[in-house]
């Protein structure tokens, strides 16, 4: 007969491997999905349009945060250059994205056209300076305030002014003239609007989308199309980029039908555009 004590002794061992035997619950995970966070380095022409396309972005990708650095293209540059973390570079000039190709920051076949730009002359809203062609850029006494000459907007101005001089219907020193008159250069096209905008400047000249962006604020006088530029936006993700595959993805949905309604919405050209 077996004892009370033994009786005990089998019952725990034969609960002990029942115990072992039996399923086990899941361990339970206390850390949440990892937000991703991509850096977007675009140029300040780009600012109210880019900031809507991160926040249909954002909406269509759970869990990533796009944040914006806005400045120019020049600077944007000069900034990754010197290992500034970036996900993805928009810039306003095919140039500045050269750079970032010849320097091994992107790779050339990752690299793409996103929309393109028009130059135009804008007016405070009142013209004190009675501004009605683009001949009068050169009288005596304009306050006239530009873009940075090292950034797009500097290139394209030039561009303009020598198209402009060479032509029959200006001097063949209308440029000199006018850069004559400049009181002020910018580091960023919303600086001119804004200088514009306040009377500090008499005219300014800046992509045709940010002068439309405050037309309220503004006369807007026209460059005709012989005379202005095609600007060129040109996109790419970051080599060193920690988030590849989803900066990718943002490139893809700014060239998507999605987001290029968002961009002719605020005045962008297509990319195909002549």
């Amino acid at each position: 007969m077996i004892s009370r004590k033994v009786m005990g002794f089998l019952t725990a061992v034969v609960a002990l491997l029942l115990s072992q035997c039996a399923p086990q619950p899941a361990a339970r995970s206390n850390s949440a999905p990892q937000q991703v966070e991509l850096t977007v380095f675009a140029a300040g022409s780009l600012t109210e349009a880019f900031t809507e396309l991160g926040t249909l972005f954002e909406t269509q990708h759970s869990g990533v945060k796009v944040t914006f650095n806005f400045a120019n293209s020049s600077t944007l540059l000069q900034q990754i250059s010197q290992g500034a973390p970036a996900d993805v570079f928009a810039s306003a000039a095919a140039s500045f994205m050269d750079k970032a190709v010849a320097q091994g920051l992107i790779a050339p076949d990752h690299v793409r056209i996103f929309a393109r730009n028009r130059l135009a002359v804008i007016l405070p809203k009142d013209n004190p300076a009675n501004v009605q062609s683009l001949s009068q850029l050169t009288q005596p006494g304009l306050k006239l305030v530009l873009g940075a000459k090292e950034g797009p907007m500097g290139t394209y101005v030039e561009e303009f002014l020598n198209k402009a001089s060479a032509s029959q219907a200006f001097p063949p020193d209308f440029k000199e003239k006018v850069y004559a008159n400049v009181v002020s250069y910018e580091s960023t096209v919303k600086g001119v609007v804004n200088k514009v905008a306040l009377k500090e400047a008499d005219a300014g000249i800046v992509f045709l989308t940010d002068a439309q962006s405050a037309a309220d604020k503004l006369q807007i006088l026209a460059i005709p199309d012989n005379l202005n530029v095609a600007a060129v936006y040109p996109i790419a993700p970051l080599k060193a980029s920690p988030n590849l595959a989803m900066a990718e993805k943002f490139v893809q949905f700014v060239l998507s039908e999605e987001g290029q309604t968002v961009l002719a919405r605020y005045g962008f050209l297509p990319p195909n555009d002549d």
